[in-house]
């Protein structure tokens, strides 16, 4: 678990076009619908392995069954220990794995097989949405200059704009993240992480998408440089009307960032709740562990509690609750049954028997 940082967002103008109305997520609206997504990897030996060393065929279920919905406009955050599928349902959504089940509706159009599309095929959707991803190291091309990276996406959704348009839209996009146009003839190598970063949200915007998969954009960042990042992403959600899934493992992070938090164990969901509610009252006892583990800044003398045990083998993953290994309200009935969402009157919905019979108050 991350540590929590004093990190300030403010309110500062990024750029001077506006595009009309900006959706919040009070508005109702759903933009993106998951349901019993499913995602499962074969882990397995070589069949001839398996044969010789009479092996078992293994699956790695890095997500079974997530359900969740996000209104345009609105930031939903999934957080959780590494290996708990985060990353794997974002992969899902913009359609870099298949489901091995589920269903996903964007905007009212099932993509829920976008993975299989080729091509122009899914371009109409695809350049909807964009990705920006971990690791702004890995995910910019070191042999292309800034300027060819972020012009790529128009190259390919947009190829009747001329390079003279295609370059002046590149410098708009660099002076939208805070860059300056001249940086286009530069390469990544020459830029720090916090610039890279930017030149990575440049890209995901050059087609002016709608929905913004954010997979944990600002953990490989220096703390005042996550704050920048952070702040920049807010401002242009706000001007745009953007609507975040935003991933990360960092409390502090998700606490300024998030409408709602969906805390995501070993695959699954066992809570969703708006998050002032889940960091005021949590109600999930790994929710709870989750926010106890995070030490105060505010002077409380609150004593931090560590998160004991350890993540299952998502492979062999325990029968029933995936977590009542480490709970510490676990009966026999978690022990036998997976227990389903519960809708709650506050607005949350909860995965937990013992919450369900009242056994934790």
């Amino acid at each position: 678990m991350s540590r929590i940082h004093p990190i300030q967002i403010g309110s500062r103008q990024t750029g001077s076009r506006q595009t009309g109305p900006t959706p919040t997520a009070e508005s109702g609206e759903v933009l993106l619908e998951a349901t019993d997504l499913a995602r499962h990897f074969d882990v397995s030996k070589p069949w001839l392995n398996r044969v010789l060393e009479r092996a078992e065929k293994l699956t790695l279920k890095a997500v079974d069954g997530v359900s969740f919905t996000i209104r345009r406009g609105e930031t939903v955050a999934l957080v959780g220990e590494s290996g708990c599928g985060k990353s794997t349902v974002a992969r899902l959504i913009v359609g870099l794995y298949g489901l091995t089940r589920g269903r996903l509706i964007f905007d009212g159009q099932d993509i829920s097989d976008l993975a299989g599309r080729s091509g122009r095929q899914s371009a109409a959707i695809r350049q909807r949405f964009q990705m920006i991803f971990q690791d702004p190291y890995a995910s910019l091309n070191p042999l292309w200059r800034v300027g060819t990276i972020i012009g790529e996406p128009l190259r390919f959704f947009r190829p009747e704009m001329s390079g003279i348009d295609r370059r002046r839209r590149v410098g708009e996009l660099l002076e939208q993240v805070g860059m300056s146009p001249a940086d286009a003839l530069r390469y990544p190598h020459e830029f720090s992480g916090g610039q890279r970063q930017r030149i990575s949200i440049a890209r995901a915007l050059a087609n002016e998408p709608e929905f913004m998969v954010c997979d944990e954009p600002t953990s490989a960042l220096d703390v005042s440089v996550q704050a920048q990042i952070l702040n920049l992403m807010k401002d242009l959600q706000q001007q745009y009307g953007l609507t975040y899934l935003f991933i990360s493992h960092d409390m502090a992070v998700v606490k300024h960032m998030a409408d709602r938090i969906a805390v995501m164990y070993l695959g699954r969901i066992a809570e969703i709740a708006p998050a002032d509610q889940l960091f005021a009252t949590p109600h999930h006892p790994y929710s709870r562990m989750l926010l106890a583990a995070v030490p105060s800044l505010e002077g409380e003398g609150r004593e931090r509690t560590m998160i004991e045990g350890e993540v299952p083998n998502p492979v062999h993953p325990p029968s029933g609750c995936a977590f009542h290994p480490r709970c510490p309200h676990a009966n026999e009935r978690c022990k036998a049954e997976v227990p389903l969402m519960i809708a709650r009157d506050d607005g949350s919905e909860v995965a937990c028997h013992a919450v369900e019979e009242g056994r934790i108050g």
